[in-house]
């Protein structure tokens, strides 16, 4: 039996809005940098690939999402759907950030999830890269926190 049927049969099937509020939703909790809050959206035993690393679990995601904002200051992130298919979602995303020297990056990527028939995130496969950028170059300024509803999309930004 093919066990990618057997998932879609049994697991939700998104809609365009459903699939556009499921991506901002990550992005909120994204940008609330609460590694706690964002690990209850992942199954008990959730897989990830993000970059060299393969954090399995919700333990193993709030380690790993508190090490990332420990070194990426002021955090800001604008996710945009790509696609969507049954229990399946395409994300492209790109995020400003700086180090502990000052130097700011915009980190560019593409996440790939998949939900169980909860609505839990099961699967997330990410590659990102990550761009030097000059502070003057910065496009996401809004306060800590929720990205404001006016803001720019990644699209209208050009990104």
């Amino acid at each position: 039996m093919n066990t990618n049927t057997e998932v879609r049969s049994s697991a939700l099937a998104f809609t365009r809005e459903t699939a556009a509020q499921k991506v901002r939703m990550a992005e909120d909790g994204w940008n609330s940098r609460d590694p706690q809050r964002v690990s209850l959206v992942y199954t008990l035993d959730s897989q990830w690939r993000n970059r060299t690393e393969f954090p399995q679990g919700r333990a193993e995601i709030v380690e790993f999402l508190t090490r990332k904002w420990a070194k990426e200051h002021d955090y800001r992130l604008i996710k945009e759907l790509w696609t969507f298919d049954h229990n399946r979602i395409a994300v492209r995303f790109a995020y400003e950030w700086h180090d502990d020297s000052g130097q700011w990056y915009r980190s560019y990527g593409n996440e790939n999830w998949q939900f169980n028939a909860n609505g839990l995130m099961e699967l997330r496969y990410a590659s990102i890269n990550d761009l030097p950028i000059k502070e003057t170059e910065r496009k996401f300024f809004w306060p800590l926190g929720r990205r404001p509803d006016d803001h720019a999309s990644l699209s209208e930004l050009g990104l």
